[in-house]
């Protein structure tokens, strides 16, 4: 865990921000979402349990979440998740605890090749911090 960002403060993005209007093809991701892609941004949640002790990447959620969201296809994947790569190895916090995440966005469905999981929305080289 860090202690936060030292560098100028990114954009705040929040669940609520992240998708826009419900087309033929499911939720798209909303203007702001489109106009931040590979830039800096922070964002506050909850740290989903990780499927092992170490680890490089968990999920955020909107709310305390105690399931695997790497199972759903991307049709049903949920709109208030994002998976966090981060810049170096970090011990997890507890499941519940609020936390801040700041790192780059990138938007768009990718499959990640060491471990087969989806992910829709995602944050590269990022630190996290009890918020």
């Amino acid at each position: 865990m860090t202690a936060g960002p030292s560098h100028a403060s990114p954009s705040e993005l929040s669940f609520g921000d992240l998708y826009g209007k419900v087309s033929a093809l499911g939720l798209e991701f909303s203007d702001k979402v489109k106009s931040l892609n590979g830039q800096q941004i922070q964002m506050r949640g909850f740290m989903a349990p990780p499927l092992k002790a170490e680890a490089k990447f968990f999920v955020l959620t909107e709310i305390p979440m105690s399931i695997c969201p790497f199972c759903s296809t991307d049709a049903d994947w949920p709109d208030n998740i994002v998976v966090i790569y981060l810049s170096e190895a970090q011990t997890f916090v507890q499941p519940g605890t609020l936390i801040a995440v700041a790192g780059t966005l990138e938007v768009g469905s990718w499959t990640d090749p060491e471990t087969g999981f989806l992910s829709r929305l995602r944050l590269r080289e990022a630190n996290y911090w009890i918020a």
